[in-house]
């Protein structure tokens, strides 16, 4: 109750303050610039996986989230962040999702969450990137890189394609899967609608 109070009177403590002459805005100073503001839309939007293997072994994950956020205009400046959880594995089949969320494999009972966070986005054509990030499942994180394709570019929607490939053996997970014999590396498939809701239009490279 207190920290509400104090809050809600700084603006007037402010207000005084100019009103005497003794709150001045330094020389300069300008409003924050406006960055362009993403959303983006599950229902049109896909995670998916793929294992090389003697039988198929691709699926889904049923339940994330992602944003895509951006520190100024330029579209080098956005920040990737996905979350998944891991327990909505889907692949079609019984066994194989409850191999896939055992310890063994994705351990969602003590590691629920799977997560690829950006820490540099590269242009590397007029709608490609290499987004280096943070990619952390069953607990352990590591350096990975996301290659990333858009479409609709400079119309305030579209569509970011990416792909992702990791040697699971890296994250721990170096068992197998009954009667399937299983490759290591691991290759990750974003499919993510985006729509700008408001600020101004991404800027490019050319």
């Amino acid at each position: 109750m207190h920290f509400a109070k104090h809050t809600v009177g700084v603006p007037v403590v402010i207000a005084c303050l100019a009103a005497c002459g003794l709150w001045t805005t330094p020389v300069g100073a300008q409003a924050p610039t406006a960055v362009p503001v993403f959303t983006i839309t599950p229902g049109e939007s896909t995670i998916t996986f793929h294992v090389k293997a003697s039988v198929a072994l691709e699926g889904t994950f049923d339940q994330w989230e992602a944003s895509l956020t951006f520190t100024s205009t330029a579209a080098e400046s956005a920040v990737l962040d996905v979350k998944i959880q891991a327990a909505s594995v889907h692949t079609g089949n019984g066994l194989k999702d409850s191999t896939l969320k055992s310890n063994d494999f994705f351990n969602v009972d003590e590691d629920p969450v799977i997560t690829f966070h950006s820490t540099t986005m590269v242009q590397t054509g007029p709608a490609t990137f290499d987004v280096q990030g943070t990619f952390t499942i069953r607990g352990v994180s590591k350096p990975e890189t996301l290659h990333l394709t858009l479409s609709g570019k400079g119309t305030g929607s579209g569509t970011i394609t990416g792909t992702m490939a990791f040697d699971r053996k890296d994250f721990g997970m170096t068992h197998g899967i009954p009667f399937l014999h299983i490759a290591d590396r691991v290759e990750v498939r974003l499919n993510l609608t985006g729509t700008r809701v408001s600020g101004p239009p991404v800027v490019f490279k050319q």
